[in-house]
């Protein structure tokens, strides 16, 4: 008895250390502090279509019947979208619900169903904090404690999967409002089409994929049409993105085609984007170096020969068209096998270095 007393005893002061824990994170998180604002009437990025069956989705809704269902289900993940918004507030919160609740075993569930949360400092864009889900449907507070003061910020969007609603959350009696500082510049986006890796994947936060990265380098607006393990040279696609105003359109969807698919859809895909846009660059990119390929022969063999098939092609083609540029994949990721979580998708560093091979080449393309 006198252990079980003891016991007892001591189990007390752990308790009120949980029940004083609890009521910080409540504090923290009561939402009578917060006043919380509907995205939709917050600038949206990132988006190349208007006509979209919802706002947070990337293809228009008359593809929904022309598109193969995977593209389409794909394409109402939010890979590459995010809210401007400009507060004076001292905390950023959120709340929001995914429509998929996607969980996956490499791939981490900030990035694939979180938001990232950056601020604009001195005219770069500064990582703020993320955002980290709890399931569906996910409060968090964001940042808390900053002096009170206009700031821009930028709010990416999950990359794995859909929204059905969003709301940002400042502090009662601060203002949220439009930016007034046109960044990253929505004037001629880039756009992407590719795979799972164009989408995102297996970045652990959404500002870290390789498409945002870039828009923040480059300080442009970025379209990504990266569809996991479907971009596979629809070319219902190609003839969509020709609807955007582009300042350049980059190729990278290798990783999803054999070269039977290549030898019939490539060129016909290219032809589509240079008809309709005679004057824009068009960037094809090698498939990426799996870091498993030093083991893995047949691996190898099959991205090799879709290599060489992909230069054969660009070769044919830089004959009659001056503005097609080639991106080889042997530095992509860099050198050292450390740039991906499963040999295919890329890390965080993975996603970087690709993001500073391609940033001179396409600094020196759009205008």
């Amino acid at each position: 008895m006198k252990n079980d007393s003891n016991s007892k005893g001591a189990s007390k002061p752990l308790i009120l250390l949980t029940l004083v824990f609890m009521a910080f994170l409540s504090a923290a998180q009561n939402p009578e502090k917060l006043v919380f604002t509907d995205a939709s009437l917050l600038p949206l990025i990132g988006k190349g279509f208007e006509d979209t069956e919802n706002r947070y989705e990337r293809l228009p809704a008359n593809l929904k019947e022309k598109t193969r269902p995977p593209v389409w289900q794909l394409s109402t993940n939010c890979s590459g979208l995010a809210i401007r918004f400009r507060s004076n507030s001292g905390t950023i919160a959120a709340r929001w619900e995914v429509t998929g609740d996607v969980v996956m075993n490499h791939f981490t569930p900030t990035g694939i169903k979180g938001l990232d949360l950056y601020c604009l400092v001195n005219g770069e864009w500064q990582f703020v904090n993320s955002a980290r889900p709890t399931g569906k449907s996910t409060q968090a507070v964001i940042i808390s404690n900053m002096k009170k003061e206009d700031r821009e910020f930028m709010l990416y969007l999950p990359l794995y999967d859909g929204l059905a609603n969003l709301e940002i959350g400042i502090d009662a009696g601060s203002t949220i409002g439009d930016p007034i500082v046109d960044s990253p510049k929505r004037n001629k986006p880039v756009v992407f089409y590719g795979t799972s890796i164009t989408q995102g994947g297996c970045a652990t936060r959404a500002g870290m994929s390789y498409t945002n990265i870039l828009s923040r380098k480059l300080d442009r607006e970025i379209i990504n049409l990266g569809f996991s393990g479907n971009g596979k040279l629809d070319l219902e696609i190609a003839e969509a993105m020709t609807k955007i105003e582009a300042s350049c359109y980059v190729i990278d969807c290798l990783p999803n085609v054999t070269t039977e698919i290549m030898n019939e859809k490539y060129v016909p895909f290219i032809e589509i984007l240079r008809t309709a846009k005679p004057e824009v660059p068009i960037i094809l990119i090698e498939n990426v170096q799996y870091t498993h390929m030093l083991f893995d022969e047949k691996t190898a063999s099959n991205i090799k020969d879709k290599n060489q098939l992909l230069g054969k092609i660009w070769k044919d083609l830089k004959k009659k068209d001056r503005l097609i540029y080639y991106v080889k994949a042997d530095r992509l990721i860099g050198s050292d096998l450390e740039g991906t979580v499963d040999g295919v998708h890329l890390t965080d560093l993975g996603f970087l270095r690709m993001s500073e091979i391609l940033y001179p080449k396409l600094k020196k393309r759009i205008r």
